[in-house]
Order: structure tokens, then C-alpha cells, then sequence
């Protein structure tokens, strides 16, 4: 796993972890640069304040165009998947689209349900279409 991948593969977990424990994500993600333990990427931390700074935008664009699911009845992970994934591919210009969108459906794959990897590829390019039409 690349750099990148492994950083985002810490970003969901950091999201994960505090929505579960019901705190604000940059809490957790304080607790575990302070930790040290594996070490987090800055890649990581870019990424998780990121979502922070515009969740509700984020999760704004998830609720309009996932047909048929609030964000409510979606799996915490794909949730987070889809915050992280929205996030790095409308707000971080320096990153090739497909692999954005190949790495979280990889991440989607490995840790969600079986239908999850469609449903986040189905969205988030549906995203990367809409892009340019998107006010950020």
C-alpha cells in the first residue's frame, strides 16, 4: 500500500473511530499525533481536517445524490468512505481523480459491505462528473 493510501486508510479510521465515540474528529485525530503510535501522516491530518471543514457541505452533496439513502441509514464506514472520498476529490485539485476515486472504493471494498464498493464508485463519480457545476 503507497503512502497515500495508508494515510487514508488512517484519515477513515480516525472519522470511524469518532463518530463512533460521538467526538469531534479532530479530537481523536490530536490523541493519535500525540500518541505517536503507528506515527500519522500528514497526508492523514490534511485529510481529516478537511472533512471537518466542510462536513456539512459534504454531507449536503452524499444526501442529494445518494438516491434512496440518508446518510442515517448508510454504513458508518461508507459514510465516512464517502466524506473522506467527497472531500479529497473536490477539494484537493493536486490529485489524479480516478486514483481518488479507485483508493476509497478499494477502502470501501476491504472493510464495508459487499454492495459498498458500487455505491461509493457510483457516487463519488458522479461527483467527479458534476464537479465543475458543484459550488464549493
Amino acid at each position: 500500500m503507497s503512502a497515500r493510501g495508508k494515510a487514508r486508510r488512517r484519515a477513515l479510521d480516525i472519522l470511524f473511530e469518532a463518530e463512533l465515540r460521538s467526538e469531534n474528529p479532530l479530537t481523536v485525530l490530536a490523541e493519535r499525533v500525540a500518541r505517536a503510535e503507528p506515527p500519522v501522516n500528514e497526508y492523514t491530518s490534511t485529510l481529516v481536517e478537511g472533512v471537518v471543514r466542510h462536513v456539512r457541505r459534504i454531507d449536503d452533496l452524499i444526501e442529494t445524490y445518494s438516491e434512496g439513502w440518508t446518510l442515517d441509514r448508510m454504513p458508518a464506514v461508507d459514510r465516512n468512505v464517502l466524506r473522506a472520498g467527497t472531500y479529497e476529490l473536490l477539494w484537493m485539485p493536486d490529485v489524479p481523480d480516478g486514483v481518488v476515486i479507485s483508493e476509497w472504493v478499494h477502502l470501501a471494498s476491504e472493510l464495508s459491505t459487499d454492495d459498498s464498493p458500487q455505491f461509493v464508485n457510483g457516487l463519488l463519480a458522479r461527483f467527479n462528473q458534476l464537479k465543475p457545476k458543484l459550488a464549493l
